[in-house]
């Protein structure tokens, strides 16, 4: 289950850059998914790490840090 919200948010924020969206950020959630947990926990962290760099940069853009 962690790993199918991982993957999700990680097709998401990669998918972010070009701002359209759809099934190309769904593919690249798949395909992050399956290698993350291919990497174990150590990859399951990695995967977390990088979604919540980027939601903090994203807020600390937008001036919403407290």
């Amino acid at each position: 289950m962690i790993r199918g919200l991982i993957g999700a948010l990680l097709g998401a924020e990669i998918d972010r850059r070009d701002g359209q969206g759809g099934l190309k950020g769904a593919a690249i959630g798949l395909v992050a998914s399956r290698v993350i947990t291919r990497l174990g926990p150590i990859g399951l962290a990695l995967g977390g790490a990088y979604v919540a760099k980027k939601a903090y940069d994203r807020h600390k853009a937008k001036g919403r840090i407290v």
